[in-house]
């Protein structure tokens, strides 16, 4: 029987907020994902790249995950999914962080393919390793595609359709941003059956044009609302509007990586909504400066989304 997979919708990979010592800032990450949630998203990935997972030990991984989830409970969100990813560079700990995701509150786990030697990681071992995992973990799977982060390993949709047919393999997140990929995919496999999610804001409209179930995207931790407005044009059928909206977002997708990533973020975020400090753990660097045409995009982009 094949195991449930994620509502379609917007899903956000939280910025993780750190002191200055690199110890977790616990009312800044509440904040975080409290204000997340009132802007309207389906989910929240935690320990997402963005959520600088690699720099995280197993109990500050597990951590993250339970306050996330006791946030969202406390403050009437109980049906804002959580997603955890929980890639690791053996299959015996991936094996043990999807488990620790269980008993912390998620309710998907989403996987990295293994990188430190690319060139062991043939077809045959890479589908040999998620299925692996999968049989092994107590909640539903997804597959995580991100180049950038594995070494420049990219599951084409052959790999990802056969990885589909697994019972508890229920989606895909493609940080690739390669429509054509994503569309090969939902032309297979529909969201009811695979959830196939776009990776980054910039083809957010166009991956739903294609048929994806949404997307887990970084700029949401800057502006959640205006991504569900898009969402919300779409689903009604004002294409013309919501490919507007999308534009604006395509835009602040690019000027977030050019300001500084996650630093900026963190950076932005405490300047315009209150709470935390753009502390990055090492070798990130924080972002305190911010100024230029991306930033001054970012902050328009912002503007809007207080408005609404």
């Amino acid at each position: 029987m094949k195991a449930a997979v994620p509502p379609p919708g917007v899903y956000v990979p939280a910025v993780l907020f750190f002191n200055e010592n690199e110890d977790f800032d616990v009312p800044a990450i509440k904040s975080h994902v409290l204000r997340l949630a009132q802007g309207g998203v389906t989910g929240i990935v935690v320990q997402g790249s963005n959520g600088e997972a690699q720099h995280l030990s197993h109990d500050e991984r597990k951590e993250a995950i339970s306050l996330t989830r006791k946030t969202l409970d406390e403050n009437g969100f109980q049906k804002v999914v959580i997603i955890a990813g929980c890639g690791a560079q053996s299959a015996r700990e991936t094996k043990k962080l999807c488990a620790d995701a269980k008993d912390a509150g998620a309710a998907f786990v989403l996987v990295l393919t293994p990188s430190v030697w690319p060139g062991d990681m043939t077809r045959e071992n890479i589908v040999r390793y998620h299925r692996d995992v999968a049989d092994h973990s107590p909640l539903p799977y997804m597959v995580y595609n991100f180049p950038t982060v594995t070494a420049g390993i990219d599951l084409d949709s052959d790999i990802i359709l056969t990885l589909s047919d697994h019972p508890n393999i229920v989606g895909t997140k493609l940080s690739c941003g390669n429509i054509g990929k994503l569309h090969r995919i939902t032309s297979v496999k529909p969201p009811s059956e695979f959830c196939t999610l776009a990776g980054v804001s910039e083809v957010l409209l166009q991956g739903l044009l294609s048929g994806s179930a949404g997307a887990i995207a970084a700029l949401p931790n800057l502006v959640p609302k205006l991504h569900m407005k898009m969402y919300a044009l779409y689903q009604a059928g004002k294409i013309d509007e919501a490919m507007k909206l999308q534009a604006q977002l395509s835009q602040g997708d690019w000027a977030t990586k050019k300001a500084g990533g996650i630093g900026a973020m963190k950076s932005l975020i405490s300047k315009h909504f209150g709470y935390g400090e753009s502390h990055v753990r090492r070798p990130l660097m924080a972002v305190s400066q911010l100024s230029g045409p991306y930033v001054d995009k970012l902050e328009e982009l912002i503007a809007s989304e207080k408005a609404l």
